[in-house]
C-alpha cells in the first residue's frame, strides 16, 4: 500500500491509515457517539485505502446514512455492526452481494463461512446473541473461520457437554455470558486453547450491568482464560482472529527454517 501519512479532515477525525501495515486489520470506526455524517465521511475515506471496512455499534439511522453513500455497504442490526467488503476473491471476502441498497443481514451464519482455521463463538443465552455476533463477524472480517453455537448457558450444563468436540475444534474460543458469568470457567475446563470471556450487561438487577459476570470471570478458577470488557464482542473476536491466523512473518521465518 502507498503510504497514506494520517491526515485530519473536517476538524473531527484523524485517520490512521497505516493500521493494516502495522496491526492486521485496517483501523475500525466506532460509530457511538459520532455523528453519522461523520461516520459516513470516515469510512468513505477509509475506502481510499483499504478494500475492507469495518464501523461497531452501529444504529439504524446511521446506517442508513453510510447506505445512501456507499450502497455497498452492510448492516448488521442485531449486532450493530456495519462493513464494506470490496476485497477480490484472493482476499478472502465474505459473500454479500454488491450494489445491494441498504442490504440489512438478520442472519450471520452464511457469511462466517470461508477463511482460515477455526475460531468458535459460543454465547450463555439467546440474550447475549447481539454480543456474539460482534465477536464473529469481527473475527471473519479479520479472515478467521468462525464457529457461532448459541444458547449454551451453565445453567442447562448437558448443553455445554453435548458440544464438547465442537469445542475442542477451536483454535481459539469467544465465550460470551452474562448473569454471573460461569460459562468461559466451564468451557476454559474441557479445553486446550485459550478462552477470551466476554462479560455482558444481560442479567437481573445484582448482575450491576455486567459488573458481577465481569467479576466472576476475572476470579476464574480455571486456566487459560482471558477476559474483554463488559459487551466488548469486537475486541474478543480480534483476540482470537490473531490466536488464530499466525502472521506472515512467521510463516516466512518457518519456511526459512525449514529450507535450511
Amino acid at each position: 500500500m502507498d503510504h497514506m501519512p494520517a491526515e485530519p479532515f473536517d476538524h473531527f477525525a484523524d485517520l490512521d491509515y497505516e493500521r493494516r501495515e502495522r496491526c492486521g486489520f485496517p483501523e475500525v470506526i466506532y460509530a457511538s457517539g459520532k455523528e453519522p455524517e461523520q461516520v459516513r465521511a470516515i469510512a468513505e475515506r477509509l475506502l481510499q485505502a483499504s478494500a475492507v471496512v469495518l464501523a461497531t455499534r452501529v444504529d439504524e439511522a446511521c446506517a442508513r446514512t453510510v447506505q445512501q453513500s456507499i450502497p455497498d455497504a452492510v448492516w448488521a442490526p442485531r449486532a450493530h455492526l456495519l462493513f464494506v467488503d470490496r476485497r477480490a476473491a484472493g482476499g478472502d471476502p465474505l459473500g454479500i452481494p454488491t450494489n445491494a441498497l441498504r442490504t440489512r443481514v438478520t442472519d450471520i451464519a452464511p457469511l462466517l463461512s470461508g477463511g482460515v482455521g477455526n475460531v468458535t463463538v459460543c454465547c450463555a443465552g439467546t440474550s447475549d446473541l447481539p454480543v456474539a455476533e460482534e465477536a464473529a463477524l469481527t473475527a471473519r472480517l479479520m479472515g478467521s473461520h468462525v464457529e457461532l453455537i448459541c444458547d449454551i448457558g451453565v445453567a442447562g450444563v448437558h448443553r455445554v457437554l453435548e458440544r464438547t468436540d465442537d469445542l475442542r475444534q477451536a483454535r481459539a474460543l469467544v465465550v460470551v455470558a452474562g448473569m454471573e458469568g460461569a460459562l468461559p470457567s466451564m468451557v476454559a475446563g474441557l479445553v486446550d486453547v485459550p478462552v477470551f470471556a466476554v462479560p455482558t450487561s444481560v442479567g437481573y438487577g445484582a448482575n450491576l450491568g455486567g459488573v458481577t459476570a465481569l467479576l466472576g470471570m476475572l476470579c476464574s478458577c480455571a486456566g487459560g482464560v482471558s477476559v474483554v470488557n463488559i459487551d466488548n464482542g469486537f475486541g474478543a473476536g480480534q483476540c482470537a482472529d490473531r490466536v488464530n491466523r499466525t502472521p506472515a512473518r512467521f510463516l516466512e521465518a518457518a519456511e526459512k527454517e525449514d529450507g535450511r
